[in-house]
């Protein structure tokens, strides 16, 4: 594990912080990528390489921390605690804070679609070695996660 995290964690580090635009956050985030990948480090059995199985795990785990602050603050807003109180993150542009609004609507696949084609840059090939899907499906997955952020930041309901 220590060799895996030589190699690779510069990488899971700046991938974190793509996503969550915070470094303590980021910080945060790779030390919880490894510790799952030495959990989870009899199941990978090389079925793809090491980077790929940490981007996705750094990238589900992100992802998945982002919905549950936008969840958190919500919660938080719903009891009325003062402004102060409520945590809405360290990046309050008004890009980003639209941006955590649509990933906290999208499904999990079609956010982390969104994610390595539009904010990584990764080919819809690329995107589909990653996730374990076709091509297709990504395509398709992309385009209703376009859908969905018109919508959203339309301020309609989601189709």
């Amino acid at each position: 594990m220590r060799g895996l995290y030589e190699r690779h964690g510069a990488m899971v580090y700046r991938r974190a912080l793509a996503i969550l635009r915070s470094p303590p956050d980021a910080e945060d985030a790779a030390q919880e990528v490894f510790v799952r990948a030495a959990r989870g480090l009899d199941a990978f059995a090389g079925r793809s390489s090491a980077v790929t199985w940490l981007y996705q795990i750094t990238t589900n785990l992100c992802l998945n921390r982002l919905r549950d602050g936008r969840r958190r603050a919500a919660l938080a807003q719903e009891r009325v605690l003062p402004a102060a109180e409520v945590a809405v993150g360290p990046a309050t542009s008004p890009e980003h804070i639209a941006l955590r609004r649509v990933l906290a609507e999208a499904p999990p696949e079609q956010a982390a679609a969104a994610v390595y084609v539009h904010v990584d840059g990764l080919s819809h090939d690329e995107a589909a070695a990653i996730l374990g899907v076709s091509r297709r499906t990504v395509g398709n997955l992309v385009e209703r996660f376009g859908r969905l952020a018109r919508a959203v930041l339309a301020g309609e309901e989601a189709p």
